[in-house]
């Protein structure tokens, strides 16, 4: 029998539901709790082009505002390249491919536990 899902688990989740809605590839939810206090998880996803991560971006700013949400940090959005949102024990990775191939957060983070989405 699993556990039931933690606030910041269902805030990932749900987080990885609206990405999806923008047509983001990709998506790995990695429980970086038990590995470190940086966050409880990191949602990794893949936007096409600068234009597809910055309209992800934003539509998660816009959809976790309406929740009350607060966004701690966002930083890259300009480039696009690598924009990281930070909800506190959620923090959301938008990169494009090169980029997402480069920093390979997924090897880097290895022992954090894979979360199904």
């Amino acid at each position: 029998m699993s556990e039931p899902a933690s606030g910041s688990q269902k805030l990932a989740l749900w987080a990885a539901e609206l990405a999806a809605e923008k047509k983001a590839e990709d998506l790995t939810l990695l429980e970086v709790s038990k590995v470190s206090i940086i966050a409880d998880y990191f949602l990794i996803a893949t936007g096409r082009t600068r234009a597809q991560v910055q309209a992800i971006c934003d539509y998660l700013m816009e959809k976790f505002k309406e929740r009350s949400c607060p966004l701690l940090g966002l930083e890259g959005y300009r480039e696009g390249w690598w924009v990281v949102l930070d909800y506190g024990g959620l923090m959301i990775h938008l990169f494009q491919p090169e980029a997402r191939e480069f920093y390979n957060l997924e090897r880097l983070w290895r022992r954090a536990p894979l979360v199904k989405i």
